[in-house]
């Protein structure tokens, strides 16, 4: 059993208040949409909850059956899709995989990463350098970062973003396999998307 705690989770940054008193929980098999207006503190939070920043005062707790991960062991556990995710624009798609991996510590082979940019949509690209990708297709590629390591925990800042309907078919797919696989914790105002959760915390309201 793997879960995710929130508890009297809050963040400020310098007087001004992002988000106070926020409280939620999701298990494996679960998706927990957190949505709400732009500037309520959504990607905060994922970042929060990515271990990128700190909160200001309450507590995330990450559990794997009855022992709860350091934080260098929580980011062992997590893939995160955000469109502030770097890539290297003067690197093909392979070569930005593989220097992923190796900083993961990751040794995977090049089939192996082939594998994970034909899950992607990005099948026959991966000699293409990213300067040369579309908006949709360096979102795809992001996609396959997160999941090369298959994270029992993904976090998703506005999933659809630059996808179009063969990209959204292939969120949707992740989206299954890591419900059925992990737990997912995704970030949006899209009315859609908020219904690929069981959840829904709602920020700003």
């Amino acid at each position: 059993m793997l879960s995710v705690e929130i508890r009297d989770l809050a963040k400020s940054y310098s007087r001004r208040l992002i988000f106070k008193d926020l409280t939620a929980s999701v298990a494996s098999g679960g998706a927990l949409v957190v949505t709400g207006p732009n500037g309520s503190g959504k990607t905060t939070l994922l970042r929060i909850l990515a271990g990128l920043v700190r909160p200001s005062s309450g507590m995330v707790t990450m559990t794997v059956g009855e022992a709860r991960l350091s934080p260098l062991e929580a980011r062992t556990h997590l893939g995160f899709v955000g469109p502030d995710i770097a890539l290297y624009h003067e690197l093909t798609a392979l070569e930005n995989l593989a220097f992923f991996a190796r900083v993961r510590g990751l040794a995977l082979t090049k089939g192996e990463l082939l594998a994970l940019l034909e899950q992607v949509g990005l099948a026959g690209r991966g000699d293409d350098r990213v300067s040369a990708y579309s908006s949709g297709m360096r979102q795809r590629l992001r996609y396959a970062y997160a999941l090369m390591h298959r994270p029992p925990i993904l976090l998703l800042d506005e999933p659809s973003m630059n996808l179009d309907e063969a990209g959204i078919a292939m969120l949707r797919q992740v989206i299954a396999e890591q419900r059925r696989d992990g737990l997912l914790i995704l970030a949006t105002n899209d009315p859609e998307e908020v219904t690929y959760g069981d959840q829904v915390l709602r920020l700003g309201a």
